[in-house]
């Protein structure tokens, strides 16, 4: 049976990640910041709580450990801007301290985890291969391209046995709003705290949607069947602006008696206007294919945020 670590899978795509892998039999260990995680993560899935940026602790965490996928990533698109600096300081050290380590160890597979939505910066064409020019316009894509450098880097120096992806928009459930991506999160959430929902240009940006368990099973295509050192789009081929999601959610939300509130804002300069990627190489290499509908997606999705929102009502009011 292979061991697989998931450093960051107790969060919004790495918990899907793991049922994913739990699904096709592996044992699996979770590495995450939070000692309360462990509850929300399958039975039999160990966890571990600490910081994979000290050595000593990733030396004995990844001990047995056979493969690697890591989702740990400590900050957002949005708080990238606020200090460039910082986002270099929270997450290069901590990837290329990884890297390293495994090299040591003579892992069997890495997948390092990167931003199909960020690293290529505006597009030339569309949809996106892998080929496409990557010139991030974000300190986010800026900082997570060079993990891919480094990552590269091992794997020419050291034999560190790499394969990268690069997932667009997930969406799905389990997803926390507010918390500076996921627009769909954000906007289901604000629909049922009749908040307002903010649009940065008439309709917003293009954006590649994607179920999370489409992209969850993607990683593991990449884990099991993807080619060495190479490099993988996980998206659907199709855009959806920001107001297009909204018409999406609105009959959801009339159903249950709530109204979108829209406020348009002037289009933001950092925003890259239309990224939708193709994904035709890691199916013709691993044979993986997106399962979930947008509308089925977007329907699950919101059922999760109604139910989970009256379980919270609920309890405020015992």
């Amino acid at each position: 049976m292979k061991h697989c670590c998931v450093i960051g899978g107790a969060g919004f795509l790495g918990s899907h990640v793991v049922e994913a892998l739990t699904a096709r039999g592996r044992r699996v260990t979770v590495v995450g910041r939070s000692p309360f995680a462990r509850n929300s993560l399958p039975p039999g899935v160990r966890y571990i709580s600490g910081n994979y940026g000290e050595t000593h602790f990733l030396l004995e965490t990844l001990k047995g450990v056979d493969e690697i996928i890591n989702l740990s990533y400590s900050t957002v698109p949005s708080t990238s801007f606020d200090d460039p600096v910082q986002d270099i300081l929270a997450n290069l050290p901590a990837a290329v301290g990884l890297f390293d380590a495994a090299s040591s160890l003579r892992i069997k597979r890495v997948i390092i985890v990167s931003s199909g939505g960020t690293v290529y910066g505006p597009a030339q064409k569309i949809p996106i291969l892998e080929e496409h020019p990557t010139n991030p316009i974000s300190p986010y894509g800026v900082t997570k391209l060079a993990i891919e450098k480094y990552g590269q880097m091992y794997m020419k120096l050291k034999d560190l046995p790499i394969v990268t992806v690069r997932p667009s928009n997930a969406f799905g459930e389990r997803q926390k709003p507010f918390a500076g991506q996921g627009f769909v999160a954000t906007a289901m959430a604000s629909v049922l705290r009749k908040q307002e929902i903010f649009l940065y240009g008439r309709s917003g940006t293009v954006r590649d949607y994607v179920h999370v368990t489409d992209v969850a099973t993607g990683i593991v295509a990449a884990l099991d069947s993807g080619k060495l050192g190479a490099i993988y789009n996980i998206g659907s081929g199709e855009g959806r602006s920001n107001s297009e999601v909204l018409d999406a959610i609105h009959p959801l939300a009339q159903a249950a008696g709530l109204e979108p509130r829209v406020t348009i804002l002037p289009a933001r300069q950092f925003d890259v206007e239309v990224n939708t990627l193709d994904s035709r190489k890691l199916s013709q290499d691993t044979g993986w294919k997106a399962k979930v509908p947008f509308q089925v997606g977007i329907e699950r999705t919101w059922n999760w945020f109604m139910n989970t929102f009256q379980q919270e009502r609920m309890q405020k009011a015992s």
